[in-house]
């Protein structure tokens, strides 16, 4: 188990494999844990590790997780993008992918905002996104799903600055893929490749859009989980947008 500090927060965090580096963001909201991958739709330390050194960690916020940190009320996804990058910065490694599924779709909009030279590529697993006739569907799965364990756990926190903290991640600019704009997206440069799926947190209908926006964007079939035979597909055009967009000093 390896751990990696600064100040107050502390991330636990795990390698697989060798090559070129790439980071692993597990599905599950604020609950993501490196355990959270092997709940995916496939494995993708097992899929990868033989050609990337896969990089794996707790969120600062997850339950079920070994890290911690500060509850950073006006910086809700910037925190754990801090922590991704001081991660990245812990190894040594200054230029890596990124694979991510449902709230790892945030996360890697915003690594590709705040780190644009150092991703060089990004998968977008069922990524989460704004669904307007459901406008508060991830604020309320967070509120039950997150908030009442993590006080419990933490009780230095009240629901109240949960409440702060889930309005400021997810209703006080409620839109698109929530941490950058569709002006963004239009003009990001680092090849995406996206993976649609279609249920309340992750619409179908931001996926395409982001996928139509980017102009280095790719698109998988859909739907891909099912039938359950699509995987290996999916997971085949996944390994070749990496290997097509792998540095070729890597």
């Amino acid at each position: 188990m390896s751990f990696y500090e600064k100040g107050p927060v502390r991330i636990r965090y795990e390698e697989a494999g060798s090559g070129f580096p790439l980071l692993l963001i597990a599905g599950g909201g604020l609950n993501s844990t490196m355990s959270g991958l092997i709940r995916s739709p496939f494995n993708p330390i097992e899929e990868f590790k033989g050609e990337h050194r896969c990089i794996a960690s707790d969120l600062r916020s997850a339950n079920d997780g070994q890290s911690s940190g500060p509850l950073e009320i006006e910086r809700p996804w910037d925190t754990h993008t801090d922590d991704q990058l001081g991660l990245m910065d812990h190894l040594g490694i200054e230029k890596f992918m990124v694979l991510g599924f449902c709230i790892g779709g945030p996360f890697i909009w915003n690594l590709l905002k705040r780190a644009p030279d150092r991703v060089v590529a990004a998968v977008l697993a069922q990524p989460v996104g704004f669904r307007p006739e459901m406008p508060t569907v991830l604020y309320d799965g967070s509120m039950t799903g997150w908030g009442p364990a993590l006080i419990k756990r933490r009780p230095e926190i009240t629901m109240e600055m949960v409440d702060k903290f889930l309005t400021k991640m997810y209703r006080t600019n409620p839109d698109f893929v929530f941490t950058v704009t569709r002006d963004f997206v239009r003009q990001c440069q680092t090849p995406v490749l996206i993976l649609p799926d279609d249920v309340p947190a992750h619409p179908y209908a931001v996926a395409v859009e982001a996928a139509m926006l980017a102009p280095k964007a790719e698109v998988s079939m859909y739907p891909w989980k099912e039938p359950k035979e699509r995987i290996p597909l999916a997971v085949r055009q996944i390994r070749s947008f990496l290997r097509a967009h792998r540095p070729h000093s890597a």
